[in-house]
């Protein structure tokens, strides 16, 4: 039966299903990256910040153990196969996190948002796809190619690998770094108070393994017609648009799929929590900010090569060494355009 099924479209289904997972990770278990940040930083409660141990630490070891038994290609992501570009990762995740505090979101949050009826997240969803595509194959193109190059890998790269040149095995590796997260998120009294929040966490992680152990297996299948995947929301926005637009001509893809499934997912999540509602923007300023932020956002995630989830989740997963730089440099970011943005705020 699966045989008559466009290869395209089984790709969709697998991120359908893992994005529908963080959909619903973000609404019933408060995922978010920016959220996190902003409650750690200025609501002094770290409990969702330190959800994002518990999420790393799930996705890690899934992942490094999907690996190891020949059912997740690693080298065929491209956040192994293609060679690791330290500047752009941190100037680039130092623009996305920037934009992502003007936008007041990543692409993930305003995916999960607009599915839960904030037309606001739609205008930045739709300015990021698009100037994400403007710095991967538009006019910011060349520019980009020649300042931050991505030639294919030589060799092997990545953490695991280059702690093994200095005699570590790789299973240590792997169980020290996801186990230094659970015990970091675990570590904190409001975390381990919210077994929903704990159960969503490691929903999410899952998402990621499940994510790369269904492209892995379609990329064997179809003969590498389908990449090695997981879940990002930057350039699959952008690919999703286009998809919209002509999906006469074919192009279905795992992206597609992903960024449905999100969005799909949240809407539930939002109608089970009692938090959807339709919201749009009354200010022409913060419109405009937003509007700024999504497209930083989308040239920043491009020079990345991923987002706050595409990175910070989905390559960490890989321990792939842009992973955790990109993370910070998005962080750091982001602490910046957040005090800016509270410095600049002026009670009426």
């Amino acid at each position: 039966m699966l045989e008559s099924v466009p290869i395209g479209v089984l790709a969709a289904f697998v991120g359908l299903a893992g994005g529908f997972v963080l959909g619903l990770a973000a609404r019933l278990g408060d995922f978010c990256t920016l959220g996190a940040l902003e409650s750690a930083v200025y609501g002094r409660d770290q409990t969702r910040l330190r959800l994002w141990g518990v999420v790393l630490a799930t996705a890690i070891l899934t992942t490094q153990a999907g690996a190891m038994i020949g059912w997740i290609d690693l080298g065929g992501t491209f956040y192994h196969a293609i060679q690791w570009n330290a500047l752009g990762s941190i100037l680039g995740g130092l623009v996305f996190g920037y934009g992502m505090a003007l936008a007041g979101n990543c692409g993930f949050g305003a995916l999960v948002r607009f599915g839960g009826g904030d037309l606001r997240s739609l205008v930045v969803v739709v300015v990021m796809g698009i100037f994400g595509f403007i710095a991967l194959s538009g006019p910011l193109a060349p520019l980009r190619v020649m300042l931050f190059p991505q030639p294919d890998a030589t060799g092997p790269q990545g953490i695991v690998h280059d702690l093994g040149q200095l005699g570590l095995p790789p299973a240590v590796v792997i169980v020290a770094i996801a186990g230094g997260f659970l015990i970091w998120g675990l570590s904190h009294a409001g975390l381990r108070q919210s077994p929903r929040q704990i159960a969503w966490g490691v929903a999410a992680g899952l998402a990621v393994a499940w994510c790369f152990v269904g492209t892995t297996y379609l990329a064997a299948e179809s003969l590498g017609e389908i990449t090695v995947e997981g879940p990002s929301f930057t350039a699959p926005v952008g690919r999703t648009l286009i998809f919209l637009m002509t999906s006469t001509a074919g192009g279905i893809t795992f992206s597609v799929g992903s960024v449905v499934g999100v969005m799909a997912g949240s809407l539930i999540g939002s109608t089970i929590r009692g938090l959807f509602r339709w919201e749009a923007c009354e200010d022409p300023r913060e419109l405009g900010r937003q509007v700024g932020g999504a497209a930083l956002m989308g040239i920043g995630g491009v020079v990345a090569m991923g987002c706050s989830l595409g990175q910070g989740m989905t390559a960490f997963a890989t321990l792939a060494w842009s992973g955790p730089v990109t993370i910070a440099a998005i962080a750091a970011g982001a602490l910046v355009g957040l005090r800016q943005l509270i410095a600049g705020y002026q009670p009426e």
